[in-house]
């Protein structure tokens, strides 16, 4: 079967669409957590401080998707973002109801499973963990993927 033309421009461009897929979801996962703890961005109100689970909740979206935004240990800051949204839904969505359409759990559904692809994926291009102390290849074809030292 013959290879679209396009198909080599878009393998090229795969790192990048991921690492702006990590910038995109980070900066929505830590703005959950900064409406939850100042009560900003539209929320009324914010969680108490060392309530359990909201404020914690609030803290690992915070720490969590400002690591995954700037790219820096990307892969466990997405599992422990994972797990926490996990959590999330079967512990305070699905007792509600099993669909998340119904019990409110959407949000929460998505970035578990976005925050998981992170962690198998890695960070695509852009992030800062490729910047630090370490010297890469120039094959584009690694871009995003774990440097190789030189």
């Amino acid at each position: 079967m013959p290879v679209p033309p396009t198909s080599g421009h878009l393998h090229r461009a795969q790192p990048y669409a991921l690492g702006l897929f990590r910038i995109v979801v980070g900066l929505l996962f830590a703005c959950h957590g900064v409406a939850s703890l100042f009560g900003v961005l539209g929320r009324d109100g914010s969680v108490g401080a060392g309530t359990w689970p909201g404020w914690y909740a609030a803290v690992i979206q915070l720490v969590a998707g400002g690591l995954v935004m700037l790219g820096v240990g990307t892969r466990s800051a997405s599992l422990v973002a994972s797990g926490s949204m996990a959590y999330a839904y079967f512990v305070v969505h699905q007792p509600e109801s099993l669909f998340p359409m119904t019990n409110g759990g959407e949000a929460s559904a998505m970035f578990c499973w976005a925050f998981l692809l992170l962690v198998f994926t890695g960070p695509g291009a852009l992030a800062l963990d490729s910047v630090f102390g370490r010297r890469t290849t120039g094959d584009p074809d690694r871009a995003g993927q774990t440097p190789v030292t030189v």
